[in-house]
């Protein structure tokens, strides 16, 4: 028996050394064949200095991700000395009051075609302390919008309507509002809507935030909400404990979320770390980041996307006064039209030979949605939305 009792404490030992002796390096979310998005809130950046920022990086870099949505960026100009300091990536800084939001992506994988807030206006200050920030993106040929979130934090876990400056209150009406938006500009885009929602998706129906989100399963869906109803060790949050960091996808993405090779998953860095968590809270964040990975579609590479016939995009979108219509260089017999949404011609364009864009000037119309079209022969080949907010 003394020899069993041996063997089962070296056996224990050799196990506990093993997990111990997982570093950074050992880190790894990306693949070459998906789409990986990441949701990090990265506590007051840099949370300690240079330390953090050199742990960050170093976390980033093993991920191997191709986009990282971020909150709780405190400092502009450490931001971008990681970002300068990363192989391989961009990134984009919204300065906020109450900290800021932050996209890092990689420029070879991900076309940004237009990054902006929204919902920033006095009349949204109270359920948005953080306008929410706006990335649309080509990926492989295929659009995608990113909604990078940081909602009002606390409160009592008991939802108030009567109070507008309930905390769960504000946080429902931004969800309530957030999914309006969505609903008018994105109907039919591939959303993905993320970030620090700061309040759990698998409470009870009475105080859930997200509860309108939730009920639309034709058209929404958490895919971290088998993470929030399951082991409290995948959690995001472990100091209350708690899961309150989420990735929601529009059902343009629900085939491609249900294919075997994508995934989500809450990233536990700590467990890479000889201090674990205390190690990972004291230095980097006291928030896992979420990863969603996808498989999509689409065939179409980026490098191909400059040269490929179905090219038809503007820039920026949502824009202000003006967008450039750009698309593949035209045949003959081209031009493109914009209608507003009533289905009424408001503009149009003759396209010459070879030309590749033209400039909308939409300063004498009202805000709302439109569309160009490019027009061949006579017959409409391609629709592109276009979103006017001044």
């Amino acid at each position: 028996m003394k020899i069993n009792k041996t063997i089962r404490l070296l056996v224990l030992v050799t196990f506990s050394f093993n997990l111990s002796a997982q570093t950074i390096d050992d880190l790894n979310f990306g693949t070459d064949s998906t789409l990986e998005i990441v949701s990090w809130n990265i506590e007051w950046f840099p949370k300690n200095g240079q330390t953090t920022i050199d742990y960050v990086r170093h976390i980033i870099e093993a991920l191997d991700v191709d986009i990282l949505a971020l909150q709780e960026i405190n400092e502009e100009t450490e931001f971008n000395q990681l970002v300068d300091n990363l192989t391989g990536y961009d990134g984009h800084f919204e300065n906020s009051e109450y900290s800021g939001l932050a996209y890092i992506y990689k420029p070879d994988k991900i076309e940004v075609l237009s990054i902006h807030e929204i919902l920033f206006t006095s009349e949204y200050w109270r359920p948005f302390p953080r306008p929410p920030l706006i990335m649309e993106i080509n990926y492989s040929g295929e659009n995608f919008i990113l909604i990078n979130n940081h909602l009002k934090c606390c409160g009592d876990e008991i939802l108030d309507l009567t109070d507008p400056w309930d905390e769960e209150t504000r946080r429902f009406d931004a969800c309530n509002l957030l999914k309006q938006y969505i609903d008018y500009y994105f109907e039919h885009d591939n959303v993905i809507l993320l970030g620090d929602l700061n309040d759990e998706i698998a409470e009870s129906q009475e105080n859930n935030v997200f509860q309108a989100l939730i009920d639309d399963t034709t058209n929404y869906f958490f895919a971290d909400m088998e993470i929030a109803q399951g082991n409290i060790s995948e959690w995001s949050y472990p100091s209350w404990p708690s899961h309150i960091d989420h990735i929601l996808i529009s059902n343009e993405l629900f085939d491609e979320f249900n294919n075997e090779y994508s995934d989500i998953q809450t990233i536990k860095v700590d467990d890479f770390l000889a201090g674990g968590f205390s190690e990972y809270d004291s230095y980097i964040s006291d928030h896992r980041p979420v990863g969603l990975k996808l498989k999509t579609n689409s065939n179409v590479g980026f490098n191909n996307l400059v040269s490929h016939e179905e090219k038809f995009i503007n820039y920026p979108n949502p824009f202000k006064t003006s967008t450039k219509i750009l698309f593949s260089p035209a045949i003959e017999n081209a031009e493109i039209e914009i209608y507003n949404f009533a289905n009424q011609k408001i503009a149009d364009f003759e396209i010459a030979k070879n030309q590749s864009s033209v400039v909308w000037n939409a300063k004498n119309f009202q805000n709302g949605i439109y569309f160009a079209k490019l027009i061949v022969n006579e017959e409409a080949t391609q629709v592109r939305k276009m979103i006017l907010l001044k």
